[in-house]
This record gives structure tokens, C-alpha cells and sequence, in this order.
């Protein structure tokens, strides 16, 4: 194996081992959790949503949800939409900044 290979392959490793393994990807309890599980586990792990929530605001994840359905097709309706967008809010938004 070439310098370069093994150098990404360490790169790479530690990458990985940084981040939650997947089984410890559980949501935080709560109402909407079954929702959010159901409609953002169709395309991604929950570690997405654990990722994004030190940076997102409750009115930028309803902008995250609306994006999913309008960019990328997701298949949620209405109801499970703002379910997800009031659970995210709830347990994985930060304040505004003023």
C-alpha cells in the first residue's frame, strides 16, 4: 500500500471512529419521536438530525423539513411535517441569536 492510500485510510478511520455509532443514534423521547423516525429514516440515520441541532434554529428545521419534501421528494404529508417540524423544535433546535 502506497504512502498516500494508507495516509487516507488513517484519515479516514479517524474520521469514523469521531462519530455516535449508529447504534447510538436513538432520538430523545418525546412526542412526534415515532414520526420523525419513520419520515426522516426513509432517506437518513437519526445522527443527521443529532449533527445538524447545535446549529439550526426551530424556523431553519421547518425550512430543513419543507426542503426535503419540496427538493427531494420526501413522501411526508402535511401532518407528519409538522409533526417532525414541532419535535425537532422542541428537542433539537437552539435559540435564535438576537
Amino acid at each position: 500500500m502506497s504512502t498516500r492510500a494508507l495516509k487516507a485510510l488513517l484519515i479516514s478511520a479517524s474520521v469514523v471512529a469521531g462519530f455516535p455509532a449508529m447504534a447510538d443514534s436513538a432520538l430523545k423521547p418525546g412526542p412526534g419521536r415515532d414520526t420523525v423516525e419513520a419520515a426522516c429514516g426513509i432517506c437518513h440515520t437519526p445522527n443527521y438530525i443529532r449533527m445538524n441541532s447545535p446549529f439550526l434554529t426551530p424556523d431553519q428545521w421547518k425550512a430543513e423539513v419543507t426542503k426535503m419534501r419540496t427538493a427531494y421528494g420526501a413522501p411526508i404529508d402535511d401532518d407528519a411535517a409538522n409533526e417532525v417540524i414541532q419535535y425537532l423544535g422542541r428537542f433539537y433546535a437552539v435559540l435564535p441569536k438576537r
